[in-house]
């Protein structure tokens, strides 16, 4: 097992004019379950195959423990990969699969009969040793290539996007399995995905991703809790972040009837009299008293245990809030509510940066 260091590294693709990945600095702790996360096009993977050594790395380092691999080719940085495809050989059978890289390293086949086998139990593939991919569903599938991995005991797992071939079901149940082999094993890994939710569920810490720019990096509690900058804000959570466009005066900012005071450090830090101002979902409530956001409802989702109600601030048509309720809601669309959020609910932004304000 190793740590991962990422240092001020960049990779430009021929014939783009922005980095796909740039001056990224990034370290992963020994043993640790960090997840890389952004949206299509964010350098997410670009920067796992600079781990990998499948795409060059055109300015900076990256080391595996104290080894410098920025140089070193893939097959000798001892990391193991796990593809969205699985890529398995449809003629082997799931132990020739896991077993593949062994023999290529033409270790003793009783070693390799051995790893193979702690491989399988630990996957619950033991009863399926002897069939071929085909003869198996998309999860087994998954759950070989992760095995060919494990046999291979090394330093860093890298997977790309594993889960994104299986449905919505399937998904959850595998991923509680990955984290929990994860820990299990201990090894360093690096994971890939698009998936917010997979993201949050899964990593001890979770880097997201931007136009090739680490925006934070964080444990899932502070990416939701304290967000860096709007990007963040609006990218972590489901439904997304409620935003709030303010115009600051000499006492403080106010939307559709809600009042927002300002502490002197937060206009210290502000570089216009734009504010942008964030309340998640489930910190944003009505309101019995007459106070708070004045808003119609729009449309109203009852999902059983939780109901979610889309709002149109008075006088702010450009905006649409969401209020999430527990259990099903007796507001229908066309009523008028107020929307009050909970006491130190408020994330406040700097609208020209981006960049969170002080406490």
């Amino acid at each position: 097992m190793a740590s991962v260091t990422f240092s001020e590294a960049s990779r430009v693709y021929p014939g783009m004019k922005h980095p796909a990945v740039d001056q990224l600095n990034l370290e992963i702790v020994d043993g640790e379950f960090l997840v890389l996360v952004g949206p299509s096009g964010c350098g997410k993977s670009t920067t796992l195959r600079m781990l990998a050594g499948l795409e060059p790395i055109d300015a900076g380092n990256v080391f595996i423990g104290d080894r410098d691999v920025t140089m070193v080719p893939p097959r000798d940085r001892d990391i193991a990969m796990v593809f969205q495809s699985y890529a398995l050989y449809p003629h082997m059978t799931v132990a020739e699969n896991i077993g593949f890289h062994l023999k290529i390293k033409k270790m003793p086949k009783d070693e390799i009969r051995t790893r193979v086998k702690e491989a399988a139990d630990l996957l619950d593939l033991g009863e399926y040793l002897d069939r071929k991919p085909a003869k198996l569903s998309g999860g087994q599938r998954q759950r070989v290539a992760m095995g060919r991995a494990i046999v291979r005991q090394p330093k860093v797992f890298l997977m790309d996007e594993p889960l994104s071939n299986l449905d919505a079901k399937l998904r959850v149940q595998t991923r509680t399995q990955i984290a929990a082999l994860q820990r299990r094993l201990g090894v360093t890994t690096v994971y890939v995905t698009h998936d917010q939710v997979e993201a949050m569920t899964m990593g001890d810490r979770v880097a997201v991703l931007k136009d090739g720019l680490l925006q934070q990096c964080a444990t899932p509690r502070e990416l939701f809790t304290r967000p860096a900058n709007l990007f963040v804000a609006g990218f972590i959570g489901s439904p997304a972040m409620n935003e709030m466009q303010c115009t600051v005066t000499a006492d403080g900012a106010e939307f559709a009837g809600l009042q927002i005071p300002l502490s002197p450090e937060q206009r210290a830090a502000l570089t216009s009299d734009q504010l942008t101002v964030g309340v998640r979902p489930e910190s944003l409530h009505l309101s019995h008293d007459g106070t708070g956001i004045h808003a119609t409802i729009s449309t109203v989702e009852e999902l059983g245990s939780d109901s979610f109600l889309y709002c149109t601030p008075e006088g702010r048509t450009e905006a649409n809030m969401v209020s999430r309720a527990e259990g099903l809601s007796t507001a229908r669309p066309g009523d008028t509510v107020q929307l009050r959020p909970d006491p130190g609910a408020l994330h406040l932004f700097d609208t020209a940066t981006g960049l969170r304000l002080p406490d």
